[in-house]
């Protein structure tokens, strides 16, 4: 017989034996995809925290496999999974990473990160562990018991947040399982996580492997196109337009349809509005856009999206606060259309869908439409828009000499310490909603805000996900206090593995983005900032440099604007990850652009305050 690395050839027959564990490791270790022409590994390491439900079966399989899947040590099983979700978005899903975790909250701790990879479309490969297949030694240590059904474990919680789940129960279940995992991973219509639950002794199972199954494959982004009656439709549709918006989303970075949107927009004259996960479609200064459209968007997309006839969407999902909760598109008046990969989004709103990829379409769609363009007066009134949103951008970054700085000046300085190739990260609060006004894109890398999910503590953690991911780029994580304190552990990731990242902690004392709510809502501000959580003598005194510092990063507190910009500049030349703390104002926020978001309110109260909020909303929603 012929011993191979991880395994033992069984004769003359073509087959290998291999353990579960091997198996799925050397069957990753053979995915490849392309890559500006060049062929790498689909899947580059995978994430590991080890417990009694993985190490002796994952565990043995990745020290064998060594450098073919490097293996990163987290701390935080959210927070690894957050780093993967975020690699794979910064690769623009062509490239992803795999976790792996023990059974009971090693796995339950990655529900969170799976649920905003779902959301979001992004791939992510999660390998928890499981309790036993021949159940002889149940209950084991973590594991949850179902009183009624003994195939259920704390892994069934994966299957709602999950594009593809399987439960590996015998060694050769993985022949048909993997090339299924793989396919969603890499869809772009499907695309999403995947959970192959592995229990412990299915993982140190053995099986006789066909060689054939572990061949090296090459897996090649498609485009699938749309049909040649749709296409024929939404071209008549647009030549009935005079007043046409384009929402860009992530899709269109996905399809790296870039070029190709700013092509169609200068050639028939049409402005861009940029969702979230859009936002880094066209630079900046590009005539033709915007801005950020919907409730954390500008004054110039929003009142475009009021007046137009028709709103072209490209491979945004239409989430409300897109949509203004639904008011600020697909009105009577106006008409939807919506290019997409994923047929599920592209007949959201009632639109005339273009099921395609979005580079694709946008170049089929251009051949159709001739010598048409929007009406010259529309193209005028974006570009003045456009121009009256630039100066309210130069008074709300400005500085003021405030003792408390705003977010959008904050920003602002650290826009201009870090012009270009640089990436700034970011998640949830009030910190997104600032960016998407404010942040001027100078490329397609530039942006990267998790705001699908919204999830608190994606920040750090994402950010060594994209330094990963990017590691020529200089990486800034944007981060409140209150997400900061969630999930910071891989700030001690960050220095371990050598990933440098620039982390501006802006401390408002407690959940400020919550608070302006809920008195914006008519409540009295109550249990979001400390000072209305705790007593004066009960509020904790966290000193986040000293927090820091612990964990191995270097770490100052700054005063004002000016050190602001000096610590950056001393961060972006450090050798390690920086944290640099400022204290911000808590109520302060951007109130020019927006619109309306559904937020239901009280509808009786003794506070007279919520009761007239109660019949502002009443009117909103009878708009609607």
């Amino acid at each position: 017989m012929l011993t191979d690395r991880t395994g033992t050839m069984t004769g003359n027959d073509g087959k290998i034996r291999l353990t579960t564990a091997q198996a799925l490791v050397r069957y990753l270790c053979a995915q490849h995809t392309v890559v500006n022409d060049e062929t790498c590994r689909l899947l580059t390491g995978i994430f590991a925290i080890f417990g009694h439900g993985n190490v002796a079966g994952m565990g043995e399989a990745l020290e064998d496999a060594g450098d073919a899947l490097p293996v990163l040590r987290a701390h935080n099983e959210q927070a690894m999974a957050h780093s993967a979700i975020a690699y794979a978005k910064a690769k623009k899903r062509r490239q992803m990473m795999a976790c792996t975790t023990s059974i009971g909250p090693g796995a339950t701790n990655m529900v969170t990160a799976a649920a905003g990879a779902h959301v979001n479309r992004l791939p992510v490969l999660l390998l928890p562990g499981d309790t036993f297949a021949n159940r002889l030694p149940d209950p084991v240590l973590q594991q949850v018991e179902d009183f009624g059904d003994p195939l259920v474990t704390a892994n069934d919680c994966f299957r709602p947040v999950s594009r593809y789940w399987d439960r590996i129960s015998r060694p050769e279940q993985l022949l048909h399982s993997l090339p299924q995992a793989i396919s969603v991973l890499t869809d772009p219509a499907d695309c999403g996580p995947v959970t192959l639950a592995l229990p412990q002794d299915v993982q140190a199972e053995v099986f006789d492997f066909p060689v054939s199954f572990f061949a090296p494959r090459t897996h090649h982004f498609v485009r699938p196109g749309a049909d040649a009656d749709s296409l024929a439709r939404a071209a008549d549709l647009l030549r009935s337009s005079k007043r046409p918006l384009i929402i860009a989303g992530g899709g269109v970075l996905y399809s790296a349809a870039e070029k190709e949107l700013a092509s169609f927009a200068e050639r028939f004259g049409i402005p861009v509005a940029e969702t979230q996960a859009g936002k880094a479609c066209l630079h900046w200064g590009h005539p033709q856009n915007v801005g950020a459209i919907g409730v954390t968007g500008t004054q110039a997309a929003n009142e475009l999206a009021e007046s137009a006839d028709l709103v072209i969407a490209i491979g945004t999902r239409l989430q409300d606060f897109t949509t203004g909760s639904g008011l600020l598109v697909r009105r009577p008046d106006c008409a939807m259309l919506s290019i997409n990969v994923c047929r599920f989004d592209a007949v959201k709103r009632d639109a005339l869908a273009v099921c395609g990829d979005a580079q694709r379409s946008l170049v089929e769609l251009q051949d159709r439409l001739g010598a048409w363009s929007a009406d010259a007066n529309w193209s005028q009134k974006a570009a003045g828009l456009r121009d009256e949103w630039d100066r309210v951008y130069a008074a709300v970054t400005s500085d003021t000499g405030a003792a408390r700085p705003s977010d959008a000046q904050v920003l602002g300085v650290i826009s201009a310490t870090f012009p270009e190739n640089a990436t700034v990260v970011c998640a949830a609060g009030g910190l997104p909603g600032e960016l998407h006004k404010l942040w001027r894109v100078s490329d397609p890398d530039n942006y990267h805000v998790e705001y699908g999910f919204s999830c608190m503590g994606y920040e750090i953690a994402g950010g060594l996900g994209v330094k990963l991911a990017l590691p020529q780029r200089d990486v800034v994580v944007t981060v409140g206090d209150g997400s900061y304190l969630m999930l910071n552990s891989e700030i001690a990731s960050s220095v371990a593995l050598g990933v440098k990242l620039i982390i501006v902690l802006l401390d408002n004392r407690g959940f400020a983005c919550i608070n302006r709510l809920q008195t914006s809502l008519g409540g009295k501000p109550y249990n979001n900032l400390l000072a209305s959580s705790y007593t004066s003598d009960t509020a904790p005194p966290i000193d986040f440099v000293k927090h820091a510092s612990a964990l191995g990063a270097l770490a100052n507190k700054v005063a004002n604007l000016d050190e602001l910009a000096t610590a950056l500049r001393q961060a972006k030349n450090a050798e390690r990850t920086s944290v640099i703390v400022i204290d911000t104002d808590p109520v302060a926020s951007t109130s020019e652009g927006g619109t309306w978001w559904d937020v239901p309110v009280a509808a009786t109260s003794d506070n007279a305050a919520v009761s007239a909020a109660r019949e502002a909303y009443k009117n909103k929603t009878q708009q609607r």
